[in-house]
């Protein structure tokens, strides 16, 4: 099957959108794996985030075809929020116990709070994409793929930096998600 010049166009600026939304995600998964996340939870974070990461969108390509402009910003905001609050409270119980558990974001809620807010910004961009006629699930897989693998990869360096680190893995990550999450809000 040939491509034509429209739909090598499409794919590759697909990719580099999908690799651009996947930077949160590797950012987050670096902040995450200095937690000193185990393996287990390392695949399932990734899983959760790329889920999301083809969830988001998908309901920014639905809702864009009719409100783009009402609901972009505020998915910006909401996103830098959470993961300021989320780097608060690690970088809180980082200085409040020297061994605090991971459990805070790897429990099921906590990777369900962490994988959203990294994800709101592929709404937004599902937002836009509504607006195309964008190929959905060319779209939507490689967002996937991008988030959750990039997430995890950011896991893996953030678990070599936290043990590089020591007793300030957790602190740092904390902060890291914070500086993440102003990136939002600024």
């Amino acid at each position: 099957m040939e491509f034509t010049l429209p739909q090598w166009g499409q794919l590759i600026t697909l990719i580099m959108m999908a690799f651009a939304l996947g930077m949160d995600a590797f950012s987050l998964g670096i902040g995450l794996g200095m937690k000193g996340m185990v393996t287990q939870q390392l695949f399932a974070m990734s899983g959760a985030i790329g889920i999301m990461h083809v969830l988001m969108p998908l309901a920014g390509m639905t809702l864009g075809r009719n409100m783009n402009g009402l609901v972009g910003d505020v998915a910006v905001w909401v996103g830098g929020g959470l993961l300021c609050f989320l780097g608060g409270n690690m970088l809180w119980s980082s200085l409040r116990e020297a061994g605090a558990s991971t459990d805070s974001v790897t429990s099921l809620w906590g990777m369900l709070v962490s994988s959203f807010s990294v994800s709101l910004d592929s709404l937004s961009a599902g937002f836009s994409l509504g607006m195309l006629s964008t190929d959905t699930p060319l779209a939507l897989g490689l967002m996937g793929f991008f988030g959750g693998m990039m997430g995890g990869l950011g896991m893996v360096l953030g678990k070599f930096l936290g043990s590089w680190a020591g007793n300030y893995g957790e602190a740092l990550g904390g902060l890291i998600l914070m500086l993440l999450g102003f990136k939002f809000l600024l």
